[in-house]
Parts: C-alpha cells; sequence; structure tokens
C-alpha cells in the first residue's frame, strides 16, 4: 500500500472515531432472576421440582447524524444463550430511523416479524410453561431480518413490515401489522405473515384487543395458523389483570386451541401475582392444562415462584 492510501484511511479512520464520540451515547442494563417450579401429571417430562436462574446484559448505543438521522446498536449478553449458541452474543441490532422515514431495524440474531411481534396473544404464551402443549402459529423472523416501522400515517395508527430473506431449506418470508390506539384505553392489533421451510410452512394471522379501564385491564386475541401438511390450528386467549396499587397486581388468563379434526381440544389456565419494589418482582403462578397434544383426560398441574431484579 502507497503512503497516499495510507494517510487517506487513517484520515478517515479518525473522523469516523470522532464523529462517533461526539454524537454517541452507551447504556449497559441487565437482569437476573431465579425460579422454583413444581409439576406434576403426564403431559411434561420435567414432573417434579426443578430450579431456575435467569441472567443477561443489554448494551445499547446510539448516536445522531448530520442529515438529523439516528443510528443505534444493541448487544445482549445472555449465558444460557451462549452456552447453547457457542457464541458471546444473544440478540443483536441495528436500527436507522427518522422522523420522517420511520425505522429500520436490522436483526442479525433474536429478530420478531411484524406478525410475531404480537403473537404472545393475549395471554402472553402461557403454554410454555410446561403445559405440554406445542404451538405452530408464530413467525418469528429470526436470524438476518429485516423490520420497518413506517412514519406516523395519522394519529394513533402504528404500521409495520418484516421481511426474512431466504436461504437453505427457507423461502423468504414477509408479514405486516397494524397497531392503533386512538381511543383512549384501548389498542387494537393486527398481523399476519409466514414462516417456516417450504415443506412445512405456516400462514399465522393474529387479532388482539386490549382495553384499560381504572386498575383493570381485559385483553383478547385470536390467532390462526394453516401449516402444510399438518391441521390447521386456532387459538382463542383472554387476561384479565387488576392492579391493586403500584407494586401489586393479579391476573386470570386462559387459552383454547383448536385443531382442525381433533375430538379434544388443548386449554390452559393460568392465575398470577406479582409484587415489584424498586428493581425486584416477586411472583408466583398456577398452570392447569387439559388435553394436552388433544388427548382426553391428559392434565398437567404446575406451580412456580420467581425473583428477578432489574439493573
Amino acid at each position: 500500500m502507497n503512503n497516499f492510501k495510507k494517510i487517506g484511511l487513517t484520515a478517515l479512520a479518525a473522523s469516523l472515531v470522532a464523529t462517533s464520540a461526539f454524537a454517541g451515547e452507551m447504556s449497559v442494563s441487565g437482569g437476573a432472576s431465579i425460579g422454583v417450579k413444581n409439576t406434576t401429571g403426564t403431559n411434561d417430562s420435567s414432573t417434579g421440582k426443578s430450579f431456575t436462574m435467569g441472567n443477561q446484559l443489554d448494551f445499547a448505543g446510539s448516536g445522531e447524524l448530520d442529515n438529523g438521522m439516528t443510528v443505534s446498536m444493541a448487544f445482549q449478553l445472555d449465558q444460557a444463550a451462549e452456552a447453547a449458541a457457542g457464541g458471546p452474543f444473544d440478540d443483536h441490532s441495528v436500527t436507522i430511523s427518522s422522523d420522517a422515514l420511520g425505522a429500520f431495524k436490522f436483526s442479525g440474531h433474536g429478530g420478531s416479524s411484524a406478525q410475531g411481534a404480537m403473537d404472545a396473544g393475549a395471554d402472553g404464551n402461557i403454554y410454555d410453561n410446561g403445559t405440554g402443549v406445542a404451538d405452530i402459529t408464530g413467525a418469528a423472523a429470526g436470524d438476518n431480518s429485516m423490520f420497518y416501522t413506517l412514519p406516523e400515517l395519522m394519529d394513533g395508527l402504528e404500521v409495520t413490515a418484516s421481511m426474512s430473506p431466504g436461504r437453505a431449506a427457507q423461502e423468504t418470508h414477509t408479514s405486516y401489522g397494524f397497531a392503533y390506539t386512538g381511543v383512549e384505553g384501548l389498542t387494537v392489533k393486527y398481523g399476519t405473515g409466514d414462516s417456516g421451510a417450504p415443506a412445512a410452512e405456516i400462514e399465522s394471522t393474529t387479532m388482539m384487543a386490549t382495553y384499560v379501564i381504572s386498575s383493570f385491564t381485559a385483553a383478547a386475541s385470536n390467532t390462526e395458523a394453516t401449516k402444510v401438511g399438518a391441521a390447521n390450528r386456532e387459538v382463542q386467549a383472554y387476561k384479565v389483570t387488576y392492579t391493586v396499587n403500584d407494586d401489586i397486581s393479579v391476573h386470570y388468563a386462559e387459552a383454547t386451541y383448536e385443531t382442525v379434526g381433533a375430538a379434544t381440544d388443548e386449554e390452559i389456565e393460568n392465575y398470577g401475582v406479582s409484587y415489584t419494589s424498586g428493581g425486584m418482582t416477586l411472583s408466583a403462578n398456577t398452570y392447569a392444562t387439559e388435553g394436552a397434544a388433544n388427548a382426553a383426560g391428559a392434565k398437567t398441574d404446575r406451580w412456580a415462584l420467581g425473583l428477578s431484579f432489574a439493573f
């Protein structure tokens, strides 16, 4: 390399560092948790008591460019994810945004689709608590995916779109979503998209509404999923939350999974209470499942206690 090239590259690197240092901001947040659960019944292999631990650190950096656009990045350190994937990071992404153009987010790992972002439904995916119920309704975008939030089109309306590029054993997947908050206390969402390999592609549509009045929050959702080579599936979910005060809340949630052609529906009930003080949250939950795997008479019960910290 000649001297002119060396000088040019050195000057470019210095200017990039100087710009970042001038406009950028960095922050670190994290969380840790300890939990214990006990499962009885026939639908879960982890029957009995078990303890769990969670911990993660989230690093975020952002800066405003001379043209008014904001660029931000995020990295997450998660011990469990690192052990499973063999890498130093879990979720990580870069976001470019402005008031005029909206926000474009590229996720190297941990990305969500516009439909998958609301796929937890009103119940918050209570199936994922040792119930023995398998979910096929998600349209998660995953690694190397793109998520776009359009600029505000009208008061209270948010429009999103996402794409997961095709790669080995997967076609390109797209989805879009709408969220309307123009009525006080009411949020209405709609999302639709596809996911999965060509031989097992899933088309999913989610509709959800949440209404807050005084100390009560009521939510209801419906998700329909069509999977290539499998029976269609529909999930109806409800949840009511009562906020006792700034520290204590209680809730009841239920979800019903209907599979076309199955004589038995899968049903889950959840009761929960949580207490928050500063950055600490203590929670207690019970889960009761009937008909898991569409088997008549199959039952699983679980209680779970959790203690989490945010800092």
